[in-house]
């Protein structure tokens, strides 16, 4: 069985129909997807309500990522908190809060943070971040040591992670597989196209991952992203053609 798994759409609709291609050329059977689905992209509002049409089907799984939790609920406290952060992503967030519907935002709200998943006798955990918060970061090139400390809480087998939209694999001492998927909207790469990963499972147990990268339009997905017009949206439309920064500067 094929599985894929696919986190951080970021409202690019472009690049997740691209994906979802992709991963069907693929003959995978299932999708995962490790959430944040709206903030800060072309299309936020029409992005979660493909997914929420999506969820029809039994073979695609959602968890709730950090700000899909961020946006199901205005803030002022998180926004005067990404204004410390970085000034457009707070701006993102205002106007993305403006733009999603109600019903889409209580839908956000109603995911599920972690999953659990057994196949063929392997147990497969989904986060957002890491098993032990939505926003922690589990970064290419760690201690392994410290990727052990992160995941120890988890009892699983396999543990498929997104959020800081960079792709890695590490396998532990103590037998974990810990694989972050990238991110299929926000691609923190000079190079702009799709990141997702790829289980191929067999019935005895034993399995095999890949990364995969899926070209899309990204210039029509920067040129969405540009006419919202919100302060910044031009930084990160831009980001979309070329990003080597997790923020824009």
């Amino acid at each position: 069985m094929k599985i894929g798994i696919i986190s951080d759409i970021h409202g690019n609709l472009d690049a997740l129909n691209s994906v979802l291609e992709g991963l069907k050329k693929e003959n995978c059977e299932r999708i995962f997807c490790l959430g944040d689905l709206a903030m800060a992209g072309p299309e936020p509002d029409k992005t979660v309500g493909f997914v929420r049409d999506l969820l029809k089907n039994s073979d695609f799984t959602l968890i709730q990522g950090n700000t899909d939790f961020m946006l199901s609920n205005y803030s002022e406290e998180i926004y005067k908190k990404l204004l410390e952060l970085n000034t457009v992503m707070a701006h993102a967030y205002k106007s993305d809060c403006e733009v999603l519907s109600e019903d889409n935002k209580k839908f956000l709200s109603s995911l599920p943070i972690t999953k659990e998943i057994e196949l063929f006798n392997v147990k497969i955990l989904l986060v957002h971040g890491s098993p032990r918060r939505q926003d922690e970061n589990i970064f290419p090139d760690m201690p392994i040591k410290d990727v052990e400390e992160i995941v120890s809480s988890a009892k699983a087998d396999l543990i498929f992670c997104g959020h800081t939209h960079l792709p890695c694999g590490y396998q532990t001492t103590t037998g974990k597989t810990v694989v972050n998927v990238g991110s299929v909207g926000r691609p923190f790469s000079q190079y702009p196209e799709a990141c997702c990963a790829i289980l191929d499972i067999k019935s005895d147990g034993t399995y095999e991952i890949k990364h995969k990268l899926i070209k899309y339009d990204f210039m029509s997905a920067s040129e969405k992203l540009n006419n919202r017009n919100f302060e910044g949206s031009d930084k990160l439309a831009k980001m979309l053609i070329h990003a080597t920064s997790r923020y824009p500067e």
